[in-house]
Order: structure tokens, then sequence, then C-alpha cells
């Protein structure tokens, strides 16, 4: 994280960059969700809550009254997405917390944190499942009853409702595909089980429960490890996947009058907004705030980096800046 010691520094470059809220508003046009939880968001966490909730306390209910170990595992799994959901929508609505004195950009890194949690509430559910898969190798289960078919079909309505809400925001915000993944993944779960209960019934054939059990902890995985890369990569500061750091360095290289840019630092604020931090040597003066302007709409409408600072330098002999890119 060596470029952060310069983005605290405004006050040494603070008369090339006093625009420099208006170029971090003026994401509005590329990323109008950025600023606040939206509204629809807002309501599908509620109702996905609600929905999982309820469906954990029927769940359960049958389980005791069928003697069902399988239906009363499944609430207890689905009882962690109750807990992956508040935890999502806890990130979601602290990233709309303005800024104070303290997080001067408000708590907008919450939700990669959230999607960070998010997608290792994942992986362990993910264990969890190819374990009782592989004892259940060992000793299979009996022939499930129309009940616990049943009831897993009434999950996958229930979860694949709960994904469906959040579908529409997954490519644009990992915080919300680690809700829509946490969600698809347990309608995948309840559809093996439904799968497997009829085919059992019909053959007698045990093994084929674990064995679904594995194919779909598979596909989970599939899914779960991308999203536990990225937000990894998103608290460790990295350019944000979908920037390209060489096409936004040639950029502002071809702005008139820049002879050369040093110290270009390009991270993710919170899961949906990029931040950037460059020194501009420009041996001829800074031509105005117009052209700082200017520079931060090309930096949005090209690259959707809606909050930039820039450092215009004359010779180019920046005093402490640390040797990078």
């Amino acid at each position: 994280m060596a470029g952060h010691d310069h983005h605290h520094g405004h006050g040494h470059g603070h008369g090339h960059s006093h625009g420099r809220e208006e170029g971090a508003h003026g994401g509005g046009g590329h990323h109008g969700h950025d600023h606040s939880v939206p509204t629809n968001f807002s309501r599908a966490f509620a109702i996905g809550i609600a929905l999982n909730l309820g469906f954990v306390i029927v769940e359960a209910g049958y389980g005791f009254a069928a003697n069902s170990v399988a239906l009363l595992a499944d609430a207890g799994h689905n009882l962690s997405d109750v807990l992956g959901l508040a935890v999502a929508w806890a990130g979601a609505a602290l990233a709309a917390r303005p800024p104070s004195k303290r997080f001067t950009y408000g708590l907008r890194g919450s939700s990669i944190l959230a999607a960070l949690l998010n997608a290792l509430l994942l992986m362990v559910a993910l264990g969890a499942i190819v374990l009782e898969a592989v004892q259940r190798f060992g000793e299979p289960a009996g022939v499930m009853g129309p009940t616990v078919a049943v009831v897993a079909g009434v999950g996958i309505v229930v979860n694949g409702v709960t994904a469906w809400l959040f579908a529409s925001g997954r490519k644009g915000d990992i915080n919300i595909r680690g809700a829509f993944l946490h969600m698809a993944a347990d309608a995948l779960v309840s559809a093996g089980v439904v799968v497997a209960g009829l085919v059992i019934w019909r053959t007698g054939l045990g093994w084929i429960d674990p064995a679904v059990s594995l194919v779909i902890a598979a596909l989970i995985f599939w899914q779960t490890w991308g999203l536990l890369r990225e937000s990894v990569e998103m608290s460790l500061d990295a350019v944000p996947r979908g920037i390209d750091f060489d096409r936004v360095d040639e950029a502002l290289c071809g702005l008139d009058g820049v002879a050369r840019v040093h110290d270009l630092h390009i991270w993710p604020m919170s899961t949906t907004e990029p931040v950037l931090t460059a020194h501009l040597v420009m041996p001829g003066g800074v031509p105005g705030d117009g052209f700082l302007a200017s520079a931060k709409t090309m930096l949005h409408d090209r690259f959707g980096i809606g909050h930039a600072t820039l450092q215009v330098e004359t010779d180019g002999a920046c005093l402490g800046c640390e040797s990078g890119v």
C-alpha cells in the first residue's frame, strides 16, 4: 500500500486539487447506486431474511416432527444464509454512511469486508456439505420420505426467489454477488436433496444422495473461489478488475501539457467505487481548474473512476515521493 501516503497528503497539492469533491461525486451518472443503499436491495435484503428465517422455523419444526436429521441439518445450514444476508446488508448499509473526521471516506470499505466474510461463510458451509457427503458414503441414509422431498422443494422456491431478488446487482457489486451466490448455492442444495430423494425412493440406491451433494459442492466451490479471490484482492487495495492500469496511465499522459505521470495509484474505496491519485508533471504549469475538471470527467467517463485526486508538479522533482509506478 505504498501509495496511500500520497492520498492523505492533499494539503501539499491543495491548490491544484480543490475541485476533487466535484470529481468524487460526479460519479453519480456512472454508478448511481454507489452512495446509498438502493431501496430495491434494502427491500431484497428484508424480504430475503424474512423468507429464510420463516423457512428455517418451518423446516426445523418438520425435522423434529418427522425425526429427520437431514432436515434439521439443512435448517441449520439455512440459518447460516440468514447470517450471510445480514452481513451483506450491514456492509451495504455501513457503506452508505457519510464521511466523518475519523473515517474520511465514510465506511464504504465495509462492503468489501462483507463480501470477504460472505465468501468465507460459503467456504465453511461447503466444508460441512463435503464432510456430510463423505460420511454418508460410509453409512448411506435411509430412504427419504415424501416429507423431506416436499420441504426441500419449498427450500428451492425460498432460496430461488431470494437469489432472484439480488440477480440484477451481482455483476456490478461483489457484496451483492456474495448474497446472490449464497442463496443460489442453497437453491442448488435443495434441488439436489429433492432429486436424490426421488431417485433413492424409486431405486433404493443410497449412494446417490452423497454423490449429488459432492457434485453440488464442486459447483458452489467454482463460484465461491472467484468471489473469495476478488474480495481478498479488494481488501489488499488491488486495482479493481475491469480497470486497466496501463490504459489509465496512457490516458493521463495523453492530456495536454502532461510530460509524464508518476505515483499513480488506483484502489477500491468500496465494492463499487474506484479511487485514483496521481502526480502529473506539467513543465508549463497547471492550465487552471478547467483542466482538472476535464481530466476527472475523462477518468469518470472512460474508466468509471468517480473520485480522483490529481497533484500537478512543474519540474517533476517530487520531494518525499516514494519511487514506484
